[in-house]
């Protein structure tokens, strides 16, 4: 009765911080509506919910070691059901998700499929198992199992599991970091590297106060104001321009009108005009591909007679600027040639086809002969799954229920939370979509909204415009969207008041702050538990323990925002390539610890090293980021996506677990007895 009325008490706390939310919105826009919007709203936004998440922060401060690990293992179901979607629902989810769906269609679903089937893995194979086992963290429970009996665990479990858990949440936290980096930019108009640092304040705050327990009820309030900030537009321009409050059930019709548009350009002979443009530039491209080196020193010639000519017949500034970012932005080497052709060789080639029809299931006529779309597709959902079953952030949260069967009962809260927002994104992107057909394609370029030349001056570029066919209209092929950009300006394509824009800009910022809370302090618990206390001073104080994960998050944090800086990659590539690595080097030695006597520490080492060298390397050789770095370009296996380098990873790691097991001694039977209690089919613990 005490847990039900601790339940209840906490539940009217955040019914009240709902309905203050929504009243601060309202009158966000009537001030709006007096005044006329302007900046001061995303500032406004920005440092209003900042705030919102610093005093969440310090009421839930703590010292104590299970709290900040594990929240004491106090938080209810249904709660930690809320802070796991939140911790879910990053920047990726949020703002990329609604992207890939508006310029991929069905290929997107792909990301859907595969991580609600993760957490049904989560829920059956693992979640209730490793709550049952009572650690603090991943390579605890890791190292203990694998053990051989030995007191404290493995050591060398411990670093490898360490070293893995570090590395896949790093990258998962500077895309979530580079999601924050882009709102901050685009809706307070700073550069996107201080926009960066900016959102810094936000991550910290929380975790780095109170640990676990300050982050899992800053994480409920975040996801309030993601998904108000995902419905409240979705329904608004579902009713403007439809008619109906119901985005969902009208879905089917804003598809139908959307493949109507794309059937039209794919006959237009304005579009057809632009498609033959890049396919002319793709055969120029291969061209100089083919004759690279010689085409680059030819190439780099050119433009310093063109810059000399200009300047020498007295040129207008305008030409001869446009001339000087020419050659400052040609290529540096050859190598660096051949990466940059390459990569406009595939946006050439990609803008000289028609669209794929919306209402065209991934087996339609998109898909080339030998079926690697399907693959592909199905490789991905695969990845996804086991990536999510896998990951150590997602994982720990499982940590802090009060009891197993709670357990259970939060990933069910999890998945239902979740669909809410996964039943509403495809909507937005159908209803985006179709508004930029009636509404942009087709006016006159110098008539293009003020939304769109906002956009368009952002940096990185998120939104070009070109007329290529010279005719002054815009056509749909000479659009260039970042689908990073789509969910974040959906608000101003649909006309909606500014204060919507900052509203959905506080959602993004919301979902990217509330992973990047729960990566950060992912990381910093293992380098606390796991490396200090089990591996430098096993009678550290719990103060201590507290300091180094204080010290740790910091250092992270900051070193994060360096790479991010960086500007490594698209968001989407960099969640999906942690999504890869996590799968390849848990998600087999999760399993087996639960479901396998016979793994032992050496099968386990195996497993994770030989699963993440894989998976890591298959990246690394297809990764444009890193091949500038390297210098080295790899190949694609078999026609696979690096996004998909777990196809390749998980069954290695299974194969060298169990190869490596089997050919070393077995482990003692007070192994055995560890997982027969595991298993065991009662759930009240």
């Amino acid at each position: 009765m005490a847990h039900l009325s601790r339940t209840k008490k906490i539940g009217l706390y955040y019914l009240l911080f709902t309905a203050g939310f929504l009243l601060f919105v309202y009158l966000l826009g009537s001030v709006e509506e007096k005044n006329g919007s302007g900046i001061w709203l995303g500032y406004v936004f920005l440092f209003v919910t900042i705030a919102i998440y610093a005093s969440i922060g310090l009421i839930s401060r703590t010292s104590d070691i299970t709290d900040y690990y594990i929240a004491g293992r106090k938080v209810p179901a249904i709660f930690n059901g809320m802070a796991t979607a939140a911790d879910w629902m990053s920047a990726a989810t949020f703002i990329g998700l609604v992207g890939i769906l508006f310029s991929s269609g069905y290929k997107g679903l792909a990301f859907i499929v595969g991580w609600t089937g993760g957490f049904c893995l989560v829920a059956m194979l693992i979640a209730p198992y490793i709550r049952k086992f009572g650690s603090y963290t991943i390579p605890d429970f890791l190292a203990i199992r694998y053990s051989q009996g030995r007191e404290g665990g493995s050591r060398v479990v411990r670093m490898v599991a360490v070293g893995t858990t570090i590395l896949c949440s790093f990258v998962y936290l500077v895309a979530q970091i580079q999601g924050v980096g882009l709102i901050v930019n685009r809706f307070i108009g700073v550069e996107f590297g201080i926009g960066v640092f900016f959102g810094l304040a936000g991550i910290l705050v929380c975790s780095f106060l109170g640990g676990m327990r300050a982050v899992t009820w800053t994480q409920v309030a975040q996801y309030i104001i993601l998904i108000i900030a995902l419905l409240l537009p979705l329904g608004m321009i579902s009713h403007n321009k439809h008619g109906s409050f119901f985005p969902q059930a009208i879905y089917g019709q804003v598809l139908q009108e959307i493949e109507y548009h794309e059937r039209d350009f794919e006959v237009t002979a304005e579009e057809v005009k632009v498609r033959d443009f890049y396919q002319k530039k793709v055969v120029s491209l291969e061209q100089k591909i083919a004759s690279l080196p010689q085409s680059y020193f030819d190439g780099k010639k050119k433009a310093e007679k063109e810059l000399r000519d200009a300047r020498i017949s007295q040129a207008s500034l305008k030409d001869v600027k446009a001339l000087e970012r020419k050659l400052q932005t040609y290529p540096v080497s050859p190598s660096d040639a051949y990466e940059v052709w390459q990569k406009e060789k595939l946006e050439a080639y990609q803008r000289s086809q028609t669209a794929t029809p919306s209402m065209d299931p991934i087996s339609g006529k998109a898909v080339d002969a030998s079926g690697m779309d399907q693959l592909n597709f199905i490789l991905l959902i695969f990845c996804l799954m086991f990536g999510t079953a896998s990951l150590p952030h997602i994982l720990t949260r499982y940590y802090t229920t009060t009891s197993v069967s709670a357990t259970r009962y939060s990933v069910f809260w999890t998945l239902f939370f979740v669909a809410i927002f996964y039943i509403s994104v495809p909507a937005l992107a159908a209803m985006v979509k179709l508004e930029l057909f009636k509404n942009l394609v087709g006016i006159s370029f110098a008539d293009l909204p003020n939304w769109v030349l906002q956009w368009r001056k952002l940096e990185p570029p998120v939104l070009s415009i070109t007329d290529v066919n010279g005719d002054g209209f815009v056509q749909w092929a000479e659009l260039v969207i970042s689908p990073d950009m789509i969910i974040l300006a959906a608000p101003e394509i649909a006309g909606l008041p500014y204060v919507i824009s900052g509203l959905v800009a506080a959602g993004a910022l919301a979902a990217a702050l509330s992973t990047a809370d729960g990566l950060l302090l992912t990381i910093a618990n293992a380098i606390s538990h796991d490396v200090y206390y089990h591996m430098i001073d096993k009678k550290a104080s719990h103060q201590k323990r507290v300091t180094t994960a204080k010290i740790a998050l910091l250092g992270v944090a900051l070193f994060a925002a360096y790479v991010t800086s960086l500007r490594p990659g698209d968001i989407l590539f960099l969640v999906g390539a942690a999504f890869s690595l996590a799968a390849s080097s848990f998600f087999a030695v999760l399993i087996l610890a639960v479901f396998s006597k016979r793994i032992n520490q050496w099968g386990a080492i195996a497993g994770m090293i030989t699963g993440l060298a894989v998976s890591g390397t298959y990246i690394a050789l297809n990764y444009p980021f890193v091949s500038r770095i390297t210098g080295v370009f790899g190949e694609r296996w078999f026609g696979i996506d690096p996004i998909a380098s777990g196809a390749f990873g998980i069954p290695a790691s299974f194969v060298a677990a169990f190869l490596v097991s089997y050919f070393t001694k077995p482990n003692p039977p007070v192994i055995g007895r560890l997982v027969d209690y595991l298993r065991e089919s009662r759930s009240s613990v």
